[in-house]
């Protein structure tokens, strides 16, 4: 039996997603369904799925009843993850854009996995703040495909995880072959994404961080941006640079500029991620 949905489709920084409404959580995807739609030969074509579901419409959006509106994101495999960096500005504009919410000065609120949080207008797009973060400073080695040898890698946890590892050029960074999955030692329960960085020369003009970005994501591969993966490079790097390092950074990915600033929400530090989101076209999809 086969059933035609509407569907749309949007990109953060060439990080992209299908995007099906499903309001009142009437018609949950199976995880063929979603890596059949975001098949980039068979299907739509898409790095994930994200899910429009109001809150109170699922056993887990109950956690996030403060939030009317529920991301169900989905990596390209159809595997369930917390959260997403890129996916949740598009989702914002999604809802702006479709007339389901607007997005008011003092911010969107948005269920996720990872808990509710706020988007709000920027000039770069949106900016979500992602909350508190940890570090882990010995979580993992990283061997890749045009490495010479295994490099450690340091963990951040923006509310999915990511091994960040180091590189001394951006020859290197070119050089990497990300169509073979990096191997992590010790391999983390829930995977990672790992995230390759070089720092700019000079790393900071006029108290700005600069990197630049390559990014590995589990159940998905080699994409042109990650959100999270951003937020959690400009992490790493601000740690490894110690005393006085800035709290704002410009990270450059293959699909653009993202910007990430570290402030304080009450006496935690946060993690804010910017950047723009587009919906470039919609349809309808006859899912089998």
């Amino acid at each position: 039996m086969s059933s035609t949905i509407a569907f749309s489709k949007g990109h953060g920084t060439g990080n992209d997603f299908v995007i099906v409404a499903d309001p009142d959580g009437a018609d949950p995807l199976s995880a063929g369904q979603v890596a059949a739609l975001c098949d980039r030969h068979f299907g739509i074509g898409g790095d994930g799925l994200l899910r429009v579901v109001r809150s109170s419409a699922l056993a887990e959006g109950a956690a996030t009843a403060d939030a009317e509106w529920f991301m169900d994101y989905r990596n390209a495999d159809g595997s369930i993850a917390e959260m997403c960096g890129n996916g949740i500005r598009v989702f914002a504009r999604y809802l702006e854009q479709t007339g389901r919410a607007e997005v008011p000065d003092d911010g969107l609120r948005i269920g996720t996995r990872n808990g509710t949080l706020v988007v709000t207008a920027h000039e770069r797009g949106y900016e979500v703040d992602l909350g508190a973060f940890t570090i882990d400073t010995d979580a993992a080695t990283v061997r890749a495909r045009g490495l010479p040898i295994s490099l450690p890698g340091i963990g951040i946890d923006v509310g999915n995880p990511h091994v960040v590892v180091a590189l001394p050029s951006q020859d290197e960074l070119e050089a990497l072959d990300l169509t073979v999955q990096p191997q992590l030692t010790p391999v983390p329960d829930a995977g990672a994404n790992i995230e390759f960085v070089v720092p700019t020369d000079p790393l900071v003009v006029d108290g700005v961080g600069s990197i630049h970005m390559r990014v590995f994501e589990r159940g998905v591969g080699e994409t042109l941006s990650c959100g999270t993966g951003v937020a959690a490079a400009a992490l790493a790097v601000r740690e490894w640079a110690g005393e006085g390092a800035p709290d704002r950074w410009r990270v450059d990915v293959p699909g653009g500029t993202l910007g990430v600033r570290v402030a304080p929400v009450g006496d935690v530090p946060h993690v804010f991620l910017s950047g723009p989101a587009r919906i470039v076209f919609s349809g309808e999809v006859t899912l089998a």
